[in-house]
């Protein structure tokens, strides 16, 4: 049986832990191609790279800070020569550093910005040309429940994350010409290996924010951008679709 994503090639960022890792393998299970980049977790990373091997795909981790616009240029490349193609960008790198505003630092909000924010514009000005030559792409842009309704102590945090969501939409309109869709998930609280330092009373309170009254997985995530990635998803472009288990309404 002949696999969804059989014969794309993909880069997911920010992929060696969470939802990005789930969403890699998951994309890789469906048969496409996978660029991963990292910062710090190398073995996990590496250890991802072959759990996608497995399933008969190319796969390959390459080190790079998101927030460097020349990193993500290099990274491309060396993707683009490795596979042939890029067919799928999944921006997902990210980082909360939270504080309240009266004492929120610059660097706190510059590195959210630089990394949660910026960090999607430089993977996407480095495919779009090549998604513009082959008429055809899809990118997924990972936003955040808290970009929606906003977060107390999360300024910094909630301002990029929405900032994603005009991002795609103007997006969207500015590709779609090409047959390249462009959408972005939100997911509400996760259970990530992240969440091993909430206290139990935070956690507590997410899952009683949601009606089915219990956290996603990573894999609700990746299930859903796998989709989006898919020809099945063709005729949607520029939305925001949560997964948080209702915890936004």
């Amino acid at each position: 049986m002949s696999k969804i994503l059989e014969g794309k090639s993909a880069i997911v960022t920010g992929a060696s832990l969470g939802i990005g890792s789930a969403c890699a393998l998951d994309l890789a299970k469906n048969g496409a191609n996978v660029a991963i980049n990292y910062r710090k977790h190398k073995d996990e990373a590496e250890g991802l790279v072959a759990e996608m091997k497995k399933f008969g795909v190319k796969a390959m981790a390459v080190q790079a800070d998101v927030s460097v616009f020349v990193d993500a240029q290099k990274m491309v490349d060396s993707v683009k020569a490795e596979f042939g193609r890029i067919d799928i960008l999944i921006n997902n790198a990210g980082v909360n550093w939270d504080g309240v505003i009266w004492k929120m630092t610059e660097e706190q909000w510059d590195t959210v910005l630089d990394i949660n924010l910026k960090g999607y514009f430089n993977y996407t000005r480095a495919v779009s040309p090549l998604m513009r030559d082959q008429n055809w792409g899809r990118i997924i842009n990972v936003t955040s429940i808290n970009g929606l309704r906003g977060k107390f102590g999360q300024t910094n945090y909630s301002a990029a994350k929405a900032g994603i969501i005009g991002f795609t939409k103007a997006l969207a309109k500015e590709l779609g010409k090409n047959l390249i869709t462009v959408n972005a998930v939100a997911p509400g609280m996760i259970l990530t290996a992240m969440m091993k330092d909430l206290p139990d009373n935070i956690i507590e309170a997410a899952k009683e924010e949601t009606v089915v009254k219990r956290l996603g997985l990573p894999e609700d995530v990746a299930y859903l951008i796998t989709f989006l990635c898919s020809e099945q998803a063709k005729h949607i472009t520029g939305e925001v679709i949560k997964v948080d288990g209702g915890q936004y309404i």
